[in-house]
């Protein structure tokens, strides 16, 4: 298998900060010393793929934002990695003028305009810099890789391309123009650092055409200016499979609104949900002292804690796709080998220090087997103080998520929803959750009802609408979201048949009645011991079609668009016949991780195949249902 866009991407940072050029293998040599000045878009790129210490084991002795008070360092030079903004560009030009640094190296992440080019240039001329502007480049680096096989492309300014932007009722078509102009060219910085020109199919009539048709042109026409095209020479052969692109899915956000809203179960996506999740980071309070306070007494100052969820953990990338309860047993497996370990270090020590005592002359035998024994367990202490790091922040993430699935009862809505999508019987009627005080925020309450209303087979009478609607009421609810999905299905008209979520549906295991084990770290009584069954969501089954080359309804009418070829033919009938390797799904209007997760697994399955996930913005439910209500307030 070749580079992941994940891979690629960091190799282009390093590269970067090397001055452009490839960094020496042999690291005896010391770095040349430099600094590191990005703005905040720049900080998003790199932060999910570079850790501090791999900054300064390339030479970066100090990274600061653009924007920020720099005192001059006459003599370093400074690596550059900003966008080309108005105001970006000013503070560059002001640096220059004040001589900061002894050299400049300007790394564009997105690609600069003549104009503003000119405006440095005038810049370095007036303030006798020329000498010192040493390299300017455009990096095609505006997208954000959070797995190696996911990205988003923005997190500063993401309101300006999200969902509610897209589907405000009064925008204007220059305002739509900047989106999709801003969501293309993130798109095109992908296709660059990945090396190949993909086949693009989307659905018609919605935001995701336009970025496909914008995309389509964008492509071709810097394929067909040979001279300067990016899709040739060393980068193109580095594509996975050279003789065979991948195919480029775009969908609309619009297509599934309710598996954005959805409770989860799997671990990753909970604590995107229920947690402050974001590039990677987890971000929770956590109580001084672990010892809990006794009851009636105040609660303990809350300190803020983040913890990084990298690729270099293998708990992690082993688990982030499981099930909540598989987790909670696995962090308890590990803290158990991790004891035994430690006790067997302890009682190495013991030995040792005993044995030297009580009987005098030792056989030289045994004191060289400990020795040699002592000595391997020291040489692996630093393993094990890393392997206790990712233990001691499973436990505590596991547990933060643990109390919010029991006051919540989390995973009451999670099965009832799943139960809601796959047209399952249902054992109790929704007013009975949603009136339940007990039950989950108002949140959770609209998160179901409004599943409910996107899936239901008929269409909900206005009487029952009215008794939910004051029901959601009294639990504290805001009814706009519910305004909104209410225009939404009178506009999109499509009747979402029970198919388009698969006949998913979960096993219960009963209930975590006993306590996993003595000892355990979690205590889950109460909690439904949930199994997934796999199931498509409707963005897999899109893919499936897609990537299988299946006829079916849903699918056939896609466009299909081939920056290769020279004339842009208009055509929905697809030229290559034979199924599709490698596919990227891009998610115009924000995507999710039970997305995500869900293309996962479906790619576990099919040996060979390698799906990416990408969405012009990540958002959990809370986060889109207030872009829902924004959009629904009278």
């Amino acid at each position: 298998m070749a580079a992941s866009v994940r891979e690629k991407q960091a190799a282009a940072l390093k590269r970067m900060l090397n001055f452009n050029a490839p960094p020496l293998k042999n690291t005896a040599a010391e770095p040349v010393w430099k600094v590191l000045i990005y703005d905040r878009c720049g900080q998003d790129i790199i932060s999910p793929l570079l850790a501090v210490k791999e900054l300064r084991d390339m030479g970066i002795t100090l990274h600061l934002l653009l924007h920020s008070d720099r005192d001059p360092i006459p003599d370093v030079p400074a690596i550059y990695f900003v966008m080309p903004t108005e105001e970006n560009i000013d503070r560059i030009c002001q640096d220059l003028r004040s001589q900061l640094y002894e050299s400049y190296y300007f790394n564009f992440i997105s690609a600069i305009s003549r104009s503003k080019l000119e405006d440095i240039a005038s810049a370095a001329l007036s303030a006798n810099a020329i000498t010192q502007v040493t390299k300017v480049f455009d990096q095609y680096l505006n997208f954000i890789t959070l797995e190696d096989d996911m990205f988003i492309l923005g997190n500063q300014n993401k309101e300006l391309i999200s969902y509610h932007a897209i589907n405000k009722p009064d925008i204007m078509d220059t305002e739509m123009e900047a989106i999709m102009d801003t969501i293309v060219d993130s798109l095109f910085c992908f296709f660059v650092t990945l090396g190949t020109v993909p086949i693009i199919r989307c659905p018609r009539g919605n935001a995701a055409e336009m970025v496909a048709v914008k995309l389509d042109k964008k492509l071709r026409e810097n394929l067909r200016d040979a001279r300067n095209s990016l899709f040739t020479g060393d980068n193109m052969g580095a594509s996975q499979f050279s003789f065979q692109r991948p195919l480029f899915v775009l969908a609309d956000r619009n297509l599934d609104l309710a598996t954005p809203l959805h409770h989860t179960w799997t671990y990753q996506a909970l604590i995107h949900d229920v947690l402050d999740f974001h590039l990677n980071r987890v971000s929770m309070d956590e109580s001084v002292g672990s010892e809990s306070s006794p009851a009636g007494a105040r609660p303990k100052k809350k300190n803020k804690k983040s913890y990084d969820l990298t690729s270099a953990d293998m708990f992690w990338q082993k688990h982030k796709g499981s099930p909540f309860p598989e987790v909670a047993e696995s962090v308890q497996e590990e803290l158990d080998t991790y004891r035994a370990q430690e006790d067997e270090v302890k009682r190495l020590k013991s030995i040792m220090g005993l044995e030297g005592e009580d009987e005098g002359p030792i056989s030289s035998i045994s004191m060289s087997d400990n020795t040699a024994k002592l000595t391997s367990a020291v040489s692996s202490l630093p393993e094990l103080l890393e392997k206790k790091r990712l233990i001691d922040l499973h436990t505590n993430v596991a547990t933060a998520v643990l109390d919010h699935i029991k006051s919540r009862k989390l995973d009451v809505y999670f099965e009832y929803e799943e139960k809601l999508m796959s047209k399952s019987t249902l054992e109790e009627s929704l007013l009975d959750i949603i009136s339940d005080p007990d039950a989950g925020t108002p949140e959770d309450k609209m998160r179901l009802f409004l599943i409910f209303y996107i899936t239901a087979l008929q269409p909900t009478s206005e009487i029952d609408l009215d008794q939910y609607k004051k029901a959601l009421l009294d639990t504290g609810c805001d009814l706009s979201p519910v305004n909104y999905i209410k225009q939404w299905k009178a506009f999109t008209k499509i009747a979402a048949t029970p198919s388009n979520y698969g006949n998913s549906g979960v096993k219960p295991m009963g209930l975590f009645s006993r306590v996993m084990n003595s000892g355990s770290q979690f205590v889950m009584e109460g909690v439904k011991h949930l199994v997934l069954k796999q199931h498509n969501l409707p963005v897999t089954r899109i893919l499936d079609n897609l990537m299988e080359m299946k006829s079916n309804p849903e699918t056939d009418d896609y466009r299909y668009f081939d920056p290769k070829m020279l004339r842009g033919s208009e055509s929905s009938i697809p030229r290559n016949k034979n199924p599709f390797q490698e596919a990227i799904v891009f998610m115009v209007g924000g995507g999710n991780y039970v997305e995500y997760q869900n293309l996962v697994d479906y790619t576990k399955a099919k040996p060979g195949k390698r799906v990416l996930y990408g969405c012009s913005e990540l958002f959990n439910a809370g986060q889109f249902i207030k872009q829902l209500s924004s959009l629904g307030q009278k």
